[in-house]
Parts: C-alpha cells; structure tokens; sequence
C-alpha cells in the first residue's frame, strides 16, 4: 500500500471511529436524561407516601384506603428503583464501550499522525536529493 493510499484510509478510519464516538456520546446523553428522569420520579413519588399524613387518625375505611396506597405508591417505587439499577447498569456498559472506542479513535489517530509524519520526512529526503543532484550538476557544468 502506497503511503498516499494508507494515509487516506488512516483518515477514513479515524473519521468512522469518530462518528462511533460521537454517536455513544449520543446515546450515553441520552441514558443520563433517562436516569435524571427516573430519579426525580422517584424523589416524588417518595414524597406523595410520605406526605400522604397519617392513616391511624382517620375513619377506618380512610385508613384503609390511606395505607393501600402507600403501600401501592411503595411498590411502584421500589419498581422504580429495580428500573433505575438495571438503567444504571446499563449505563456503565455504555460508558465501557464508549471509553473503548475513544481508545480506538486515539490510537488510529496517533497512527494517523506517524505516518504523516514519515511521509513529510520522505518527501523532505526525496526534494534534498534532488536539489542536490540540481546543484551537483550546476557544479560539473561549471567545471568544463
């Protein structure tokens, strides 16, 4: 593969992981949103049970009604929380793949950068020797 060639696919490479990390950063907003959401969800329907007042001072049907609900309101929050761990969890498998392709994208990048690096060298090389074929024949001219 010729150093021009390995160059541009070099940059295709990077460009594509890029666009891979561009998109996990996306997604990985997007579940911290999500996350956001189900805590203050949480938060309030923490406090619709708690500041629902006690059920012991009220008639016995109220009491009875007061206390299935908070104990309805407990349930959907402890299902609450059950989503937001198995969220979470997920979220950390997001962040690895994300961390993952970061990795990716830099280390192409760095190769990126070395070969550009070496082809600048060689075309340096490639324009001293030439200059100084130019000058060695300048030099021969003028000794006849």
């Amino acid at each position: 593969m010729t150093p021009p060639t390995k160059i541009r696919s070099l940059s295709t490479l990077v460009s594509l992981r890029t666009t891979e990390v561009e998109r996990l950063q996306t997604e990985m907003a997007a579940k911290e949103n999500l996350r956001e959401r189900y805590q203050k969800n949480l938060d309030r329907l923490t406090g619709l049970y708690q500041n629902s007042g006690a059920s012991g001072k009220l008639p016995l049907a109220l009491a009875s009604n007061c206390g299935d609900y908070k104990q309805a309101v407990m349930q959907m929050v402890d299902s609450h929380k059950l989503d937001l761990t198995m969220h979470e969890a997920d979220m950390a498998v997001s962040q690895r793949a994300l961390n993952a392709a970061f990795v990716k994208r830099e280390i192409l990048g760095q190769v990126l950068h070395k070969e550009k690096k070496a082809l600048a060298s060689q075309e340096q090389a490639k324009e001293r020797k030439q200059q100084d074929e130019l000058a060695t024949q300048l030099w021969l001219r003028g000794q006849k």
